[in-house]
């Protein structure tokens, strides 16, 4: 049995992070910790949190000291490593063994003849990229995947590259995790992001945290919680697992209360919905909101909906005619526990929704977002102070990104100022999302994949299909700083470039270089690297992508030494395309950088009415056959995003394991499964295709009736190609219906 830890933070993060400096780098990377989110140091690579106005001197957090001693490490995987293991031996790797190599050096390429990866230099490599992309019959044959770690300048340069070549295929890892978000937002208050910043939180009279474990995904909110809980505000959790962070938070960096072991309760209210019940619980709030203010009278803002909100007498005509037992048996919870919730909503003024995957990941993920924009939208809670939405995003710039670019469907305005500032012609036409550049590879549409970044082998769906569209590739590139599945699973050409950490000081012609990074609260500022860089042959991605368009085209038409000369360069061409980072180079020199307008947070709504729009989707009708489940996958404690630290997940109690499947108890009686059982998941997607993951422990743990938990990646295989979410395409990663069937030994 696992069972969930009662406190997060304290001994134990303490405890972990000397770990891990003393097991990768101590001394380097606890010199490095205190340079991580300050104003004149650089940001942490792990998740969006963003920086208070006046940091700590230790403004980290137990993620981000793995992430940074992940940067820091003494462990290379050279030219020496690549020969000595053939990439059949390393495909045999876990995931964690193939980062624990440490940190790439130079340029490889694959050699077929001897399935090992040799090194090259990097003008080679240019070379072939360029050869290779010009012997395309089509731009659109060209796949460019981006990671959220891409800083602005990089993530700028990029799309630039794409787009003069000719393609719009921009998939990246927001297609995975909160483009449901983005669409949901956009549609219903005119803007993709959260209108939220860091000071709402500490005016907020109650926040609701939607599908989100931040003790593990986001842990500097922690100290937000905690604050707001200190102070009395109300934190209503919902979220199918009982998650540590969400129950107690002991500072590790507050002596006093380390001393006294005194940790601070986090929710005031917790609710356990069942996988995929999050739109029925919420629906559920507002009828009964909607039936207090027929009887009571002032629940609702009437005068914000009049003047600043379109479709609410619809909304509310849908919620009356909703059942009470249908919104009950969807959700999981009780009538009371629905009421007792929309009682603290109504009963504090400001309020603040947060969320996170265990929302966006399924079908109806769109239409989850949709409907905390209706429950903010009842009292007025967009666009004044402590009140507002607030996606937390996974990655440190993945917002970022999308502000610069990075996107399969860009808007016509960006285009006309791009094509203006380069003098290029941008295609027009859609490019593809993740889902749809697996399928274009598979299906032989997709001939070169450039990855600027992550690990899209073993972050994306369907891993069956991805790995194979990946080998049908003429050729695969990863733009990366360790070792990953990728590099593994390859194209028929493959090369791995190796480039800068964000610890690392990047030095071009024209000196020391700056980046910038957009955090969730659309913050921009800038990230200055310090340490000397693993190897002297690294390149910075900027630089990469520079060298391959000088290979492409050379600087005729567009210089791209002259931009990565100095990358003040780069962002003044920004500032031409986009008119909200006007001053860009002068205002990064503030500390804390400085906030992008949020056109929603000051009430204008970009909408198609140009009003904030009140949106009546259906909950979904969730039955399962008898004997499925309902799986979300999650990460454990010891990860990041792909990236495996270790085999354990102290808040859940689960050490030197990660092929396990959490299931409730009484599942397991009906089922006829033992603890610690070995058991083979399948997956029943719309497509009919069988799915498996095999040789998985069971473990009994606090979740729902027909509900289930297991890690990923180990579980992406189960994720069918088709399933993702209505409008946004994002993979239903937390909704799989499952059935499992003990593991069978030869």
């Amino acid at each position: 049995m696992a069972k969930a830890k009662k406190v997060a933070g304290g001994w134990g993060a303490l405890k972990s992070s000397m770990h891990f400096l003393k097991r990768e780098s101590f001394i380097k990377g606890n010199k490095t910790l205190f340079k991580m989110n300050q104003p004149d140091g650089f940001d942490c690579p792990g998740c969006a949190w963003p920086d208070p106005k006046n940091p700590a001197a230790t403004e980290f957090c137990e993620n981000g000291v793995k992430a940074l001693t992940y940067e820091t490490t003494r462990k290379r995987a050279n030219a020496d490593m690549f020969a000595l293991h053939s990439v059949a031996e390393m495909a045999a790797w876990d995931d964690f063994e193939l980062e624990q190599q440490g940190r790439l050096c130079e340029p490889m390429r694959y050699n077929t003849e001897t399935d090992h990866y040799e090194a090259l230099s990097w003008e080679d490599a240019f070379e072939l990229i360029a050869a290779e992309m010009k012997q395309l019959d089509d731009p659109n044959q060209a796949i460019f995947y981006t990671s959220g770690r891409t800083s602005n300048e990089a993530a700028f340069l990029y799309q630039l590259l794409a787009r003069k070549f000719g393609t719009n295929n921009m998939p990246d890892c927001s297609n995975m995790c909160h483009e449901s978000s983005g669409v949901g937002m956009s549609e219903t208050v005119g803007i993709g992001k959260g209108t939220v910043q860091l000071d709402d939180f500490e005016a907020a009279e109650s926040i609701f945290v939607f599908g989100q474990n931040p003790g593990t995904n986001h842990p500097r909110m922690l100290t937000e919680l905690q604050s707001a809980s200190k102070r009395g505000a109300k934190i209503v959790s919902f979220n199918p697992l009982v998650e540590t962070g969400l129950k107690n938070f002991l500072h590790p960096q507050h002596i006093g209360a380390m001393l006294s072991n005194k940790a601070t309760p986090i929710s005031s209210h917790y609710y356990q919905v069942k996988i995929g019940g999050d739109l029925a619980a919420i629906r559920g709030m507002v009828k009964y909101m909607l039936e207090q203010e027929e009887t009571k009278g002032g629940i609702i803002d009437h005068a914000f909906i009049q003047e600043h909100c379109s479709g609410f007498e619809a909304y509310a005509e849908k919620v009356k005619q909703e059942d009470w037992d249908f919104l009950i048996a969807q959700s999981g919870l009780s009538k009371a526990q629905l009421i007792e919730a929309a009682e603290v909503y109504i009963q504090t003024d400001s309020n603040i929704c947060c969320w996170a995957m265990g929302l966006t990941q399924h079908k109806h993920g769109v239409a989850n977002i949709q409907e905390i924009i209706n429950l903010l939208l009842l009292k007025g809670n967009i666009g004044r102070p402590g009140a507002g939405p607030c996606p937390v995003r996974g990655h440190s710039n993945v917002q970022g990104d999308r502000t610069v670019g990075i996107t399969e469907l860009p808007a016509e305005e960006f285009l006309q100022r791009l094509d203006k500032a380069f003098n290029i012609q941008s295609p027009r036409e859609h490019g593809y999302s993740v889902v749809h550049a697996i399928k274009a590879m598979a299906e032989g549409r997709g001939k070169v994949f450039i990855g600027m970044g992550g690990n899209f082998a073993s972050a994306t769906p369907d891993t069956k299909l991805t790995f194979q569209g990946l080998q049908k590739c003429n050729l695969t590139v990863h733009i990366s700083t360790h070792l990953n599945r990728s590099h593994v699973i390859h194209g028929k050409q493959a090369l791995i470039l190796p480039c800068l950490g964000r610890s690392e000081e990047d030095l071009q012609a024209g000196g020391k270089q700056c980046v910038t990074v957009e955090d969730s609260m659309s913050m921009v500022h800038a990230s200055n690297g310090s340490n000397k860089p693993a190897t002297n042959t690294l390149k910075s991605e900027p630089a990469i992508v520079a060298g391959i368009g000088k290979a492409l085209w050379g600087n005729h038409e567009i210089n791209w030494d002259e931009l990565i000369s100095d990358y003040d360069n780069i962002r003044n061409k920004l500032e031409e395309v986009l008119p909200a980072f006007a001053g860009y180079n002068e205002k990064i020199k503030q500390p804390g950088g400085f906030h992008l307008r949020n056109s929603a947070a000051e009430r204008e709504w970009n909408t198609s009415s140009g009003k904030a729009q009140f949106t009546a989707n259906e909950v979904p009708d969730i039955q399962l056959a008898p004997g499925q489940l309902r799986l979300m996958t999650m990460r454990s404690h010891d990860q990041y995003n792909t990236t495996i630290y270790d085999y354990n997940d102290r808040y859940r109690g689960i050490k030197g394991e990660r092929k396990i499947i959490l299931l409730n108890k009484a599942d397991m009686n009906d089922l006829g499964l033992e603890e610690n059982e070995l058991v083979d998941i399948t997956s029943h997607a719309t497509d009919g295709i069988e799915r498996k993951a095999t040789g998985f422990k069971v473990l009994s743990y606090d979740i729902p009736q027909e509900c289930a938990g297991a890690y990923f990646p180990e579980t992406n295989v189960l994720v069918g190609i088709d399933e993702s979410a209505k409008k946004s395409h994002t993979p239903m990663s937390k909704f799989i219906v499952i059935t499992l069937a003990r593991t069978f030994h030869q």
